[in-house]
C-alpha cells in the first residue's frame, strides 16, 4: 500500500499513540544555531511548517524530518490561538492525536494528516473534519515528507515546469531536441537545469561544448539517496549557456540506482523555472522515477513508416508512468505522411514539428549547440513552445 493517499474518495490508514498527556498545552519555536559564544544566531526569516501534536513520539520523528530537510518547525501542542500563524504556514504536519483540537480552524490547503496506526478506519474522516490534504502513515511516507517540507523551505514557491525528451527509434534526435529546449528556455530568462538521463548517450556536455567545464557530474551524485540540497546542486553544476547542466563524464558508463535519480529531480524541480530531461528509450528503474516526476514528455519521431511503429512502442511504455505526452514530428516527411497523421496513429496530441534543417550538422560540428540560432528551425519551434506552455496561469 502506498503511503501517501489523497483525501478526496480514497482509504488508507492513520495512527494514534495515546501520549497526549505527556506534553504540556502551548507553543514552542526550535531554536536557531549558537555561534561559540553560546548565543543563538540570529537567521533571516523564512518559511518553515507549523507541527500540531502533543504526541512526544510522533513530535521526535517529525523534528528529525524537519532536521534532514533543512529546517526547525514552529511546534504547537494544541492549534495557535492567533488565527493567523495557522492561515500564514506554508505547511500544516498535524498529528492525529490533535485531529479534536483543530476541528472548526480555517479550510486552507497545504493540510497533512500524519499517523502511524495501520488498522485506524476512521482516519479519512478525520482527515475531512479538518481540511487535509493527505494522510501520511509513518515510517513508510517518510520520503515523501521529506521532500515536502524540502518543497517549502528551499523552494521558489512554484515548483519547476520538467520536460522529459524521448526518442521514438534510435538516432530520432532526442538529445538534440533537448539541448535546444533548454538554450531556448535559458535565452528567454528562465532559470533552467538540463539533465541528462542516459548513460549510454554521448554526452549533452558534448553537445554544448562544456566537456572540460568544472562542476559535479552524475558519478560523483550516484550515491545519493536522501533530500539533495536544491541550491547546493544548483551551484555545483556547470553552467554553459546560461542554463545548468548534469551530464556523464567521459569514463565508462555506470547502472544510475533509481534512488539517486529521485533526489536529484527533486531538489532541481524545486528551485523552480525549467528542467528539461534527456531520457533513453529503454525503461529502467531511473528512468521509470524519472518520468514519474516529468509533468509533459515530447516523444520526437522522424516522419517514416518504421520510425512511427517503433514509436508506437515507446510511447505505450512510457504512457504507463506518464499522463501527458506529446508527439514532436521531424522532418522530412515520407510520401503520404504530415505531422497530423503520425500523431493520429501514435495517438499522442501533437506539440508540433521541426522541418528538415540541412544546416544543423554543419552548426554542430562548427562548435554551435543546437538551438543557438533563435532564427533556425529547431529555435523556432522551441521558443514557440516555451511561450505555449510557460504562460502563467494557464494549463500547458
Amino acid at each position: 500500500m502506498a503511503p501517501v493517499r489523497d483525501t478526496r474518495g480514497k482509504r488508507g490508514h492513520g495512527a494514534q499513540t495515546g501520549a497526549a498527556a505527556k506534553r504540556k498545552k502551548g507553543a514552542k519555536t526550535m531554536e536557531g544555531p549558537s555561534d561559540d559564544s553560546g548565543t543563538p544566531a540570529v537567521e533571516s526569516p523564512r518559511p518553515v511548517p507549523l507541527i500540531v501534536t502533543e504526541d512526544l513520539e510522533l513530535l521526535d520523528d517529525l523534528l528529525r524530518l524537519c532536521a534532514a530537510a533543512g529546517c526547525r518547525p514552529v511546534v504547537h501542542a494544541a492549534p495557535p490561538d492567533r488565527g493567523a500563524e495557522w492561515d500564514a504556514a506554508p505547511l500544516v504536519i498535524v498529528g492525529d492525536d490533535a485531529v479534536a483540537r483543530c476541528r472548526g480552524l480555517t479550510r486552507r490547503s497545504g493540510v497533512v494528516l500524519v499517523g502511524r496506526d495501520q488498522d485506524d478506519a476512521g482516519v479519512w474522516r478525520h482527515a475531512v473534519e479538518i481540511g487535509a490534504d493527505c494522510v501520511l502513515r509513518l515510517p513508510d511516507a517518510e520520503s515523501w515528507l521529506v521532500d515536502r517540507i524540502a518543497d517549502v523551505v528551499e523552494g521558489s514557491g512554484r515548483q519547476a515546469l520538467t520536460v522529459g525528451v524521448l526518442g521514438g527509434r534510435g538516432g530520432a534526435g532526442a538529445s538534440t531536441l533537448a539541448c535546444a529546449l533548454a538554450v531556448s528556455a535559458a535565452r528567454g530568462g528562465h532559470r533552467t537545469m538540463l539533465v541528462d538521463g542516459d548513460p549510454l548517450g554521448g554526452g549533452l556536455d558534448v553537445l554544448l561544448g562544456a566537456e572540460r567545464e568544472e562542476g559535479l557530474r552524475w558519478p560523483d551524485l550516484a550515491a545519493s539517496k536522501g533530500r539533495v540540497a536544491a541550491a547546493a546542486l544548483e551551484e555545483s553544476l556547470p553552467a554553459p549557456r546560461g542554463l545548468r547542466l548534469l551530464s556523464w563524464g567521459r569514463g565508462d558508463a555506470a547502472a544510475l540506482p533509481p534512488e539517486a535519480m529521485r533526489s536529484v529531480l527533486a531538489a532541481a524541480r524545486r528551485r523552480g523555472g525549467v528542467v528539461v530531461v534527456d531520457l533513453p528509450r529503454r525503461m529502467d528503474d531511473a528512468t521509470v522515477e524519472a518520468l514519474a516526476q516529468v509533468d509533459m514528455g515530447l516523444l520526437i519521431v522522424p516522419a517514416e513508416l518504421r520510425a512511427v511503429a517503433a514509436a508506437r512502442k515507446v510511447a505505450s511504455t512510457a504512457g504507463m508512468v506518464l499522463d501527458d505526452l506529446r508527439v514532436v514530428v521531424r522532418g522530412p516527411y515520407a510520401t503520404g505522411m504530415d505531422e497530423s497523421w503520425v500523431a493520429r496513429v501514435l495517438g499522442l496530441q501533437l506539440a508540433g514539428e521541426v522541418p528538415e534543417d540541412p544546416r544543423l550538422p554543419v552548426s554542430l560540428d562548427s562548435g554551435a549547440p543546437p538551438g543557438a540560432s533563435p532564427s533556425g528551425p529547431l529555435g523556432r519551434f522551441c521558443s514557440a513552445f516555451w511561450e505555449r506552455v510557460l504562460v502563467p496561469g494557464v494549463t500547458p
